[in-house]
């Protein structure tokens, strides 16, 4: 049986940041991933938006890991020459409540350490985006967008040249627990004895820790799927330079922030992602009849958007642990003083800004390992 200082597991944007992280701490750290290849789940099937730390309830984990991840995340990009821009965004009101509620935005922003928000009127909006309609916008400009891959590749590059090593094709089935420390063993049979565990399974982290022996199920959360399906702009190039994200209503809870435009680094729009519930992790295709929908919340604040220009793109799934009547449940980091299970860190909900957030969740990691 080979041994292992670290064995981390998944290799996805957030699991190759906690490799590196603890591999530049001087660990030897080994990642198992179940599919051919790197970043395959939900890492590669979001809207790959540097997120400025706007949302999420004062204190969470969600805003201060996403404002101490955005900082780290544009340094780091400057830093490995990894494709990016920080385009803004406009967070945009049209009924009477989400205008009024634009201010409240605004001061949970500030209260999350992101002081540069500008409230807009409408004609200031729409100089910057002629083709606009809103009744009032809030400007982020340190929102972004980012080469997802590029990134992860970088962080693979960074493991791997201090030691680290991403083994693919390495379903994990079984997690013993000893006095020596976890027994892992994988689809082929193979058999690892570490140290140190790290489940960064994305949307398999809850199934994967209700197998790690002596770890209570008090201690594992019940797993949600929220489905987001995309739709592309089937000609031409994005009409917008911001991203478009309409106001919440401030009186519900959101399983997503609505049906936004984003870009990606060729310009080409993107729209989505909305929410969908389903009971399963690979229920990835994108039913065009959606589009319909899409149709009527795009216009509302780009009402040119021609008939017929939207077509499927792609899907991804939230790994969320909170289900479609519950508020947005905050990440989970649980380290041994948390389960009691000595070198064990479990990452459960890291849905977004889980991009935002990776290198200060990889930080996050080693510091639960003392």
């Amino acid at each position: 049986m080979d041994k292992v200082d670290v064995v981390v597991i998944g290799a996805g944007v957030v699991g190759l940041a906690a490799a590196r992280a603890l591999a530049l701490a001087g660990r030897e750290v080994l990642v198992l991933e179940r599919e051919a290849g790197i970043g395959m789940g939900t890492s590669s099937r979001n809207s790959e938006v540097i997120h400025a730390g706007i949302y999420y309830p004062t204190g969470s984990l969600k805003a201060q890991l996403c404002v101490r991840g955005r900082g780290l995340l544009y340094e780091y990009c400057i830093e490995r020459g990894i494709a990016h821009r920080r385009c803004g965004k406009l967070i945009v009101a049209h009924t009477p409540s989400q205008v009024a509620g634009l201010q409240g935005i605004a001061d949970k922003a500030r209260a999350n350490g992101v002081g540069n928000l500008a409230l807009m009127m409408a004609d200031e909006a729409v100089a910057l985006e002629p083709q606009l309609r809103c009744s009032a916008a809030l400007l982020s400009p340190s929102t972004g967008i980012v080469d997802s891959h590029g990134l992860m590749l970088a962080l693979q590059g960074d493991l791997e040249n201090a030691g680290g090593m991403v083994v693919c094709h390495s379903a994990v089935e079984a997690i013993g627990v000893s006095v020596d420390g976890f027994l892992v063993r994988t689809a082929d049979g193979t058999e690892l004895l570490a140290t140190t565990l790290v489940n960064a399974a994305g949307l398999h982290a809850c199934d994967l820790a209700s197998r790690v022996e002596r770890l209570g199920s008090a201690h594992v959360p019940r797993p949600w799927y929220a489905k987001g399906n995309y739709f592309t702009l089937s000609s031409g190039r994005s009409p917008f330079q911001h991203l478009i994200y309409p106001a919440p209503e401030p009186d519900k809870h959101m399983a997503g922030l609505g049906v936004h435009l984003t870009i990606d680094l060729g310009g080409q729009a993107k729209f989505g992602p909305d929410v969908q519930w389903t009971d399963r992790p690979d229920d990835l295709e994108v039913n065009a009849a959606r589009g319909d929908g899409f149709y009527a919340e795009v216009r509302k604040y780009w009402p040119a958007l021609p008939d017929g220009a939207l077509q499927p793109g792609y899907a991804g799934i939230r790994p969320k642990i909170s289900g479609p009547d519950a508020a947005g449940a905050d990440f989970r980091i649980d380290g041994p003083a948390v389960h009691g299970v000595s070198g064990l860190v479990n990452l459960f909900g890291i849905e977004s800004p889980g991009l935002t957030s990776c290198l200060a969740i990889g930080e996050q990691v080693v510091a639960r390992l003392g």
